[in-house]
């Protein structure tokens, strides 16, 4: 893998998606209604984007407005490879290649009459910028900088259903330290919890899958997938109350001491933790069998490999990681995915309530109507 794939076949499926056609009906086509966030999160990583995606396509379905999706921008510090080998300037990755589903040009159901969504290179075509609005934040968010996400959803659907624009644009302001609509403000409060309903039923929630890529990473390691998992970093959907492993939020003694042995446990808590998480699994599963560990990580150190003998000297028949899978180059691109479907498709998922990361997997595992005895934390 001397360099980042160039994802020559993706390009070529997305170029013939169906909705990429002038000449359709309302609402595609040129009479149709389309909405870009260039205000979304770059430069993070992926789960910090993913949020912010999915949350901003469920607000244009809301909208009547078909969603226009943008290739993933890594920050240098996360990307496999050195700038030198970038294929052009940023270091990016077509958002089909890590998932699919209407976020990302896939089809709605059959009787659902929403508008597609389309990538910015159409937008670019079929909304010149002499056409759009440029809909800056400021004009909307002050007004709800403190409300509950749902009224923050509901004011923007408000104001993108309404506009007579055929084609809108949201623009950062640039005195927003956070300009996403759906801001880390309340991402990381427990006003988000009631947007929960409407996100979990919306159509972008209901058929987010795996991309083809992901998907064929899986299976080309199947010998990860009957797993309990364990995820190295409270935050958006891991507050809910009536999941398992709560942190006290109020001010006891010794909290951030609790708070820092939580997102770094030492190898003898991770061992702990497992056992007790397999002790109440398998009590609750009645003739159920948990003894795979996968830990999930993008560290490159030889700490993984002491972490690993823990759980062996403890019992567990396998334990692997996130080093040990057999990637190629569009797989290795997506390993951020990849690590996130298997530990949806996990036994039980262990992980970090101060992540987005595993705050993003709780989201496609109640989606998925796991048990919360399965989604823990350490």
């Amino acid at each position: 893998m001397d360099g980042p794939p160039k994802y020559t076949e993706l390009h070529k499926w997305e170029a013939a998606l169906p909705q990429y056609n002038l000449s359709l009906p309302f609402p595609e086509g040129r009479t149709g209604k389309y909405v870009e966030f260039s205000n979304q999160v770059r430069l993070l990583g992926w789960n910090n984007v993913f949020n912010d995606v999915l949350m901003c396509a469920h607000l244009a379905y809301l909208s009547g407005r078909a969603y226009v999706f943008q290739d993933y921008y890594w920050s240098p510090d996360h990307y496999h490879w050195p700038a030198a080998k970038y294929v052009d300037y940023y270091a990016r990755t077509p958002l089909p290649a890590i998932v699919s589903g209407p976020v990302a040009g896939g089809s709605f159901e059959h009787d659902d009459p929403a508008p597609r969504s389309v990538s910015s290179d159409y937008f670019d075509l079929v909304c010149p910028r002499s056409e759009r609005r440029f809909l800056n934040t400021r004009e909307v968010k002050p007004a709800v900088s403190d409300a509950e996400g749902i009224d923050v959803l509901s004011r923007w659907q408000t104001v993108l259903s309404e506009a007579p624009e055929r084609c809108i644009e949201i623009v950062s302001a640039e005195e927003d330290g956070f300009p996403q609509v759906f801001d880390l403000g309340l991402w990381g409060s427990t006003r988000v919890l009631s947007l929960w309903d409407s996100f979990a039923a919306s159509p972008i929630s209901r058929l987010l899958r795996p991309s083809p890529i992901v998907s064929g990473a899986i299976e080309r390691n199947a010998r990860a997938l009957s797993l309990g998992y364990l995820n190295a970093a409270f935050y958006s959907w891991n507050l809910f109350p009536w999941l398992p492993d709560r942190y006290a939020t109020d001010d006891m003694p010794g909290r951030e001491e609790k708070m820092f042995e939580r997102c770094y446990p030492t190898r003898e808590r991770v061992v702990e933790k497992l056992a007790e998480v397999r002790r109440e699994y398998l009590t609750h599963a009645g003739n159920a069998t948990l003894d795979t560990v996968y830990i999930l990580t993008n560290e490159k150190g030889g700490w993984i490999e002491e972490l690993r003998e823990g759980p062996k000297e403890d019992g567990w028949m396998l334990v692997v990681s996130s080093q040990q899978l057999e990637l190629d180059a569009e797989q290795l691109d997506v390993s951020m995915a990849v690590d996130m479907e298997i530990a949806r498709r996990a036994a039980v998922f262990v992980g970090n309530g101060w992540s987005s990361f595993t705050s993003n997997i709780v989201y496609e595992r109640l989606l998925d109507k796991r048990d919360p005895i399965t989604i823990r934390y350490t």
